[in-house]
């Protein structure tokens, strides 16, 4: 492993990504990180994006990346509200408006007009929003992989994988992991190197059962350990 001023770097096959990624991953669970309020919701989204042992660059990194990397949902997807049902809204609140016009309410109207145009303006928000992240996630899969790193950022970690293909004709993967916070950041690189110092041997944790899935790049994944499929190590 290479520690930089831009983060903790690996070089090597699939099997040493995945590994780099599950040591940063445990350095944070045992710095606090897991629990802690500010970063809790920020390190289950790396958690989620980090290459895993069954998974393949191309395919699985490629569409977590496409998504991490999209448009963040409006107001009214976070409510779990469609498009059609703010139309419906309204309309509803425009044929109010005009009651109490009628009763001679004219605060009334006023208000509900108003509610009117924000049901209006939230579906509009919706859809465009959801126009954009389908031409996102077009764009990034077909077009920005072959052109860039396939990246990870948030609050908590900035991340990117590349692949690259050495003289020899084999695959090399070099992925780049930097903690955002510089305490936090100095509080990993001494958790990382302690597990150099007294891990002799890490077991890259395997789903079970995933003997007709290629990691990386078509390569078999490793067989699962007897009665241990994540790491251990050695006195």
């Amino acid at each position: 492993m290479e520690e930089s001023i831009s983060g903790f770097k690996v070089r090597g096959e699939w099997s040493d990504v995945v590994e780099h990624g599950e040591r940063i991953t445990q350095a944070l669970r045992e710095t606090g990180t897991a629990e802690s309020k500010p970063f809790e919701a920020a390190f289950e989204e790396w958690n989620e994006w980090r290459p895993k042992a069954h998974e393949r660059l191309s395919k699985d990194v490629n569409e977590k990346t496409a998504d991490q990397a999209s448009v963040a949902e409006g107001e009214g997807e976070k409510a779990g509200k469609a498009a059609t049902d703010d139309v419906r809204a309204a309309g509803e609140k425009l044929s109010e408006s005009y009651e109490k016009m009628d009763e001679g309410d004219d605060e009334g109207a006023v208000e509900r007009w108003q509610d009117s145009i924000d049901y209006v303006t939230r579906a509009a928000d919706s859809v465009g929003r959801k126009a954009i992240r389908t031409v996102e996630t077009t764009v990034y899969q077909k077009v920005m992989t072959q052109l860039a790193p396939y990246y990870f950022d948030n609050d908590l970690i900035s991340a990117n994988i590349q692949k690259s293909t050495q003289g020899n004709g084999d695959e090399e993967f070099i992925f780049e992991v930097n903690v955002n916070d510089d305490e936090l950041k100095e509080a990993v690189s001494q958790q990382l190197g302690e597990y150099e110092d007294t891990i002799d041997r890490w077991h890259v944790t395997t789903e079970k059962e995933t003997e007709s899935v290629e990691a990386a790049e078509g390569v078999e994944p490793p067989e699962p350990q007897d009665n241990d499929d994540t790491r251990s190590t050695t006195n």
